[in-house]
């Protein structure tokens, strides 16, 4: 088993290890031992799959085991699907001693933890990331949000879990859409804070070495959360690609185009606006794109570009009249750089060619 300690406010352990659901049990209770009921929150197409062996592990050590199943989808991000988990916790008398576990990908767990966060001023949750780019990024950190009809994420707050339990075999269920979305947030590790591992990406087949690349993505925002648990300036820069990503993600609805490959083609604009502006090193863009490329993952999309710039205004690195943009210097080094939204389309779009 491998084993990460996160030092944050309330610290807390990451466990990675084949088939760790079926002792999910054992850990949770060493974690959580004054619950009696667990709330397993989960979307329709996860929970089929494992929920039955969560539930046998965790009714084997004492727990009282319920579930909430929501519909899967980005589209059930919001306040209505929230209500109807707190109403599932009302209902079975749920108390700050008890416990949620988040089984699923980044949409199940960003809820869950806003749940847990709010419910009562707030509860216990595990994570049990199930998706790639649940078990490399979203399920580490305590980041929760809800999506408003006007962005991504607008709802949230800071609650760490008291611990992530990662099953890598869980990966093996993911169509290849799903598994080329967690390579997204994978490359942006590599771009901002890891030549190394965006070598190797280059280099591998991710899939072959999945474990070491989880641990080491892993790591990485584990080193990047302690020194900035609450974003207040290194913890921006997991934001690259966001910014704009996330405005895609809004001008399809939420619906056509998923987190991972909205963040390569924002990953992708950013870096050749950088190079475009004298600020990131020539042919970034290119190497990106074509590292994308390898792993089935587009790189330029049809909405205009003012579209996109203007949704950006809205997302949450927005400060007054400035978006606190993520750039690179070259692969492996990033920084924040503040552009007045009046300049932004300016920025952007200069001498840019997006990569057909």
């Amino acid at each position: 088993m491998r084993k990460i300690s996160v030092a944050t406010g309330r610290p807390y352990e990451i466990f990675i290890q084949r088939g760790i659901i079926d002792s999910c049990g054992k850990i949770i209770q060493s974690v959580s031992s004054k619950s009696q009921k667990v709330m397993i929150i989960s979307d329709s197409n996860v929970f089929p799959l494992y929920a039955e062996r969560i539930k046998k592990s965790l009714s084997d050590v004492g727990f009282t085991v319920y579930s909430h199943i929501f519909p899967a989808g980005e589209q059930s991000k919001n306040l209505h699907t929230i209500y109807e988990m707190y109403q599932s916790l009302v209902e079975n008398s749920f108390t700050r001693k008890d416990l949620i576990v988040a089984l699923g990908g980044g949409v199940t767990g960003d809820m869950a933890g806003f749940v847990s966060a709010t419910y009562l001023r707030g509860i216990n949750f595990v994570q049990i990331p199930t998706s790639l780019l649940a078990q490399v990024d979203s399920s580490v950190g305590g980041k929760t949000g809800v999506d408003l009809p006007q962005g991504k994420n607008l709802i949230g707050a800071f609650w760490q879990p008291v611990a992530v339990l990662i099953d890598p075999d869980t990966l093996q269920t993911l169509t290849p859409h799903f598994f080329a979305d967690g390579m997204g947030e994978i490359i942006k590790y590599g771009c901002i804070k890891s030549r190394s591992l965006f070598d190797t990406l280059e280099k591998e087949n991710a899939e072959n070495i999945i474990e070491e690349i989880i641990e080491e993505c892993v790591t990485i925002k584990r080193d990047v959360v302690q020194r900035d648990e609450t974003e207040k300036g290194e913890r921006a820069l997991l934001n690259f690609g966001h910014t704009l990503g996330h405005a895609i993600e809004k001008e399809h609805n939420f619906t056509d185009i998923s987190h991972g490959q909205a963040v390569a083609i924002g990953m992708v604009m950013m870096a050749k606006a950088g190079e475009n502006n004298g600020i990131t090193r020539k042919g970034t863009a290119e190497r990106i794109a074509c590292l994308c490329q390898k792993y089935h993952l587009p790189i330029s999309d049809t909405t205009p570009i003012d579209n996109i710039v203007r949704s950006s205004f809205n997302d949450k690195k927005s400060t007054g009249s400035a978006v606190s943009l993520i750039v690179l210097d070259e692969i492996g080094k990033s920084r924040i750089y503040p552009v007045e939204k009046s300049e932004m389309l300016d920025f952007i779009t200069k001498r840019v060619k997006i990569y057909e």
